[in-house]
Parts: structure tokens; C-alpha cells; sequence
């Protein structure tokens, strides 16, 4: 995560020679004049530290200072002040500054009151974290991990999770924990005592989706007995999840919409008009750009799921944390069957972490289910993975000065792209170009090579 700086500083002069400065020193850096546009800025970039000129056009440094503590807490204001103007700035400090400096200031100095700033901000940002990190999500489930990109990703959950923001719109691959990312705003906020509900949008038919959602009345239609509430309305206080929202039908997305737009609904058959206070998180593994260019989801809609965005990052991009996940799998799965797996020997380990993991988390929890199901402990072994994961380690790599044949890379890249289409051999045959039967030809030759292969002899 780089580190950012905002400077509100009404003199042009000033803030031009900051912002270089900041620049150089490697932060990144964005620049106000006025009191409102700083506080516009702020909650645009949510930056780490704030230089605060306490004089500006439309008002003081103590009132901007309080809008933006309400804004962030943790966020580091640097009150800078006039000759003369410290007890002014003294005042800043009481109401939650974390330092001032006073005309004219020492650039050096100035880098390195930024410096600790920033330093603070990752402490209380790193202590959050971590009590997130610990925070049981659903059941035996946690939200594992110490990647930079998950890191960045938990920042922001936290803050949308304090924050007032009534939509949230959860982007990425399939299986990278959107719903968990979901609890997790649910659970870190005020709305945490009242109900949590999820709904798949994929699942249901246009009338019974929107059935699922707004409710119906008594004698809707033929079959309505009682009055039935949606899950709009058994949220109310709390949070209403929307998975595959992508998936939803057109006139549900109109009605969504609606609510959305007034908080209030009526049930299926109904004529009074009802309100909630509820917060929508919504998730989609497609493109929803794509999907209003082909006209399948709307860009009203669209644009109001996404008051806040969060994208998460596949698990390829997440480095060691598909160690970190493994072990917790062993030991939850280790628990669960009453096997004893405690460790993740070096060469599962390689192999593990050189997988690209087209199905995330999801993927490499049922490849960890699998292992502890069928083979015994106490270490996970190479042996004890699906061969498309244990041939990865044993696949042609450039190693003392050995070069790999044309047909080992070639060998190589089928079987990746045979993992990507989840072992569909006809959809991997159209990706490469070759007959099925081609494809057939190829993998029944390198399933005899296997067998051939002496014990101790692997392609490297």
C-alpha cells in the first residue's frame, strides 16, 4: 500500500514545494486549497496523514480537523500554523491531532513529522487488522491471510464496515470469499446485533427471486395461504447479502432498484407501502461492465450497487497466504475427520505455491479436504494432492543450465490449460487449437511416460 498524504494549503507556492517534496520521498500525494474540497478529497482517497494549514479561505484547520477524525479516526492530522498561532494549535492536539508545526518549518523536520505520522497510522491500522483477523466469521471460518493485497483489501472492509454506506458491491473470482468479506462487514459494524441474510440471485426464477426478497401478501396467488416476509424485511437493522446479482432478472433489478433509491417496498400483492434500514452487499464473479454492454444488467443499477467497491484479489496473487490457508484447512479438516495432519511437507509446499488456483480458496479447500479424507498423516505430501497439482513441481523449468524440450513445455501447457477448463476435455481442445482426439492421444502418451518413468527419475 503506498502511502498517501493530503495537503490543504491555500497558498499555491507552498503546496507546490510539499507536494515535490512528499513525492520524492516516495508518497503518494494530492493537493486542496480550501477547507470543503479538502474534506471532498479526503473522503475520495481516504488518506493516511493530513497537512492542515489552520487558516483557509472557507474556515479553520479545528473545524476541518473534526470533520475528518469523523471521517477516519485513525487518520494522522498535521496542524500547520502561523508564528505566534500555538495555542491554537494546542487546541488541535486536544481535539485529535497528532502534531503542528509552525511558519516557517524545517523541510527535514516536516519529513519526519510525516514520517512518524504515517508510521502511527500503520500501527492502529496493523492492530485492527489483527483483531480482525481473529474475529470468527461463521463458525469455523476466518478470513486467513498476511498478503499485501489481502491486508489492503481488510483496510477497507473495516472502514466500510464503520461507515454509513447503504451499498457495497464485492467484485472478483469465483471462490475468493466474497460472502466471508460480507460477514465480515456485517460483524465488525453497529448492524452486527440484527440479522444477517444471504440470498444466491442465481437460484430463484424472476417471480420466486422477487418473492425470496419483497415478501408476499395473504391471497397474492393461488398458493398464498399467510402473508409471507421477504428477506427486505426480516433484514431490517441489519444486512442483506446478494450473491450473483449478475444472474438477476430484469424486473427484479427494476425493483431493486427502487428500494434501493427510497428504502421502501411493497410485498407481492400488496398495497402499503413499508420501509427499512438495512445495508445491501451485493457480489458478482462476471464483468458487469460486460454485462450492461450486452444489455443483461442495468447501469442504474449498476452504479447505485456501487457506492463502495471492493475487489478481491485471486488467491494466485496472495503469495504465502496459500500456505497459510492450507495449514488452517489441515488442522479444521484434521479436527473434523479425526485424522492428524500438522504440517505441509517442502515439496506439497512448492507445489502449492506454483499452482495458479483457477477456483481460489474454494479449490484449495476441497483439494485439502480430499488429501486429509483419503491418506493418512501426519505431514501433507506431494503424493497426496490431485496429479495436476503434483505435476506442477515436476514441470520443465530452466534449472543448472538444463533447457526444457519443445514437447515437455508443450506437455506442460495442456495440462494447464486442461486445469483451467476444469478438466473439459472438448473446451481445452478448442483453447489449443487440436482435435479432442488429439488431446486424447497426447494425454494417454503422457499418462505411459508416468508409469514408465523409473521411481526417483522426474522432469525438472
Amino acid at each position: 500500500m503506498i502511502p498517501s498524504v493530503l495537503i490543504v494549503d491555500d497558498e499555491p507556492s507552498v503546496a507546490r514545494s510539499l507536494e515535490r517534496l512528499l513525492a520524492d520521498a516516495g508518497y503518494r500525494v494530492a493537493v486542496a486549497p480550501t477547507a470543503s474540497t479538502g474534506l471532498a478529497r479526503a473522503q475520495q482517497d481516504r488518506p493516511m496523514v493530513v497537512l492542515l494549514d489552520h487558516h483557509l479561505p472557507d474556515g479553520t484547520g479545528f473545524d476541518v480537523l473534526t470533520s475528518l477524525l469523523e471521517l477516519d479516526p485513525r487518520m494522522r492530522i498535521v496542524v500547520i500554523t502561523a508564528f505566534g498561532d500555538t495555542s491554537l494549535a494546542v487546541q488541535c492536539i486536544k481535539a485529535g491531532a497528532c502534531d503542528f508545526l509552525t511558519k516557517p518549518y524545517d523541510m527535514e523536520k516536516l519529513l519526519h513529522t510525516v514520517e512518524a505520522a504515517r508510521r502511527e497510522y500503520e500501527d492502529q491500522l496493523q492492530l485492527s487488522l489483527y483483531r480482525m483477523r481473529e474475529h470468527r466469521l461463521s463458525g469455523t471460518h476466518r478470513i486467513i491471510g498476511e498478503s499485501p493485497a489481502l491486508l489492503e483489501v481488510l483496510g477497507v472492509v473495516e472502514k466500510v464496515a464503520r461507515s454509513n454506506a447503504t451499498s457495497v458491491l464485492l467484485s472478483g473470482e469465483s471462490g475468493t470469499g466474497k460472502e466471508l468479506v460480507a460477514r465480515a462487514i456485517h460483524d465488525l459494524s453497529d448492524r452486527s446485533p440484527a440479522p444477517f441474510t444471504d440470498l444466491n440471485c442465481s437460484s430463484f426464477s424472476e417471480g420466486l427471486l422477487e418473492n425470496e426478497l419483497f415478501g408476499h401478501e395473504k391471497g397474492a396467488y393461488t398458493d398464498a395461504a399467510q402473508t409471507k416476509l421477504g428477506l427486505v424485511e426480516l433484514s431490517d437493522g441489519g444486512t442483506l447479502f446478494l450473491d450473483e446479482v449478475a444472474d438477476m432478472p430484469e424486473l427484479v433489478q427494476a425493483k431493486l432498484l427502487r428500494f434501493l433509491d427510497s428504502r421502501k417496498f411493497k410485498r407481492v400483492g400488496g398495497v402499503r407501502e413499508l420501509d427499512v434500514d438495512i445495508r445491501v452487499v451485493t457480489a458478482s464473479n462476471k464483468n458487469l461492465p460486460e454485462e450492461i454492454r450486452s444489455g443483461r444488467f442495468r447501469e442504474d443499477l449498476f452504479y447505485r450497487l456501487k457506492v463502495v467497491s471492493i475487489h478481491l484479489p485471486p488467491l494466485r496473487e496472495r503469495g504465502e497466504d496459500v500456505i497459510l490457508l492450507a495449514q488452517h484447512f489441515l488442522e479444521m479438516m484434521s479436527q473434523r475427520l479425526k485424522k492428524r495432519f500438522d504440517r505441509v511437507s517442502p515439496d506439497a509446499r512448492r507445489a502449492l505455491l506454483g499452482h495458479s488456483w483457477p477456483g481460489n480458496v474454494r479449490e484449495l479447500r476441497n483439494v485439502i479436504e480430499r488429501a486429509v479424507l483419503l491418506e493418512d498423516g501426519p505431514a501433507l505430501e506431494l503424493r497426496h494432492l490431485p496429479p495436476e497439482i503434483a505435476r506442477e513441481e515436476r514441470s520443465p523449468k530452466f534449472r543448472e543450465g538444463r533447457i526444457p524440450s519443445l514437447q515437455e513445455v508443450e506437455d506442460h501447457h495442456v495440462l494447464r490449460v486442461l486445469e483451467y477448463t476444469g478438466d473439459n476435455k472438448s473446451q481445452a481442445a478448442r483453447l489449443l487449437g487440436i482435435s479432442r482426439q488429439s488431446l486424447l492421444d497426447r494425454l494417454k502418451r503422457l499418462e505411459r511416460d508416468r508409469v514408465s518413468t523409473p521411481a526417483g527419475l522426474t522432469v525438472q
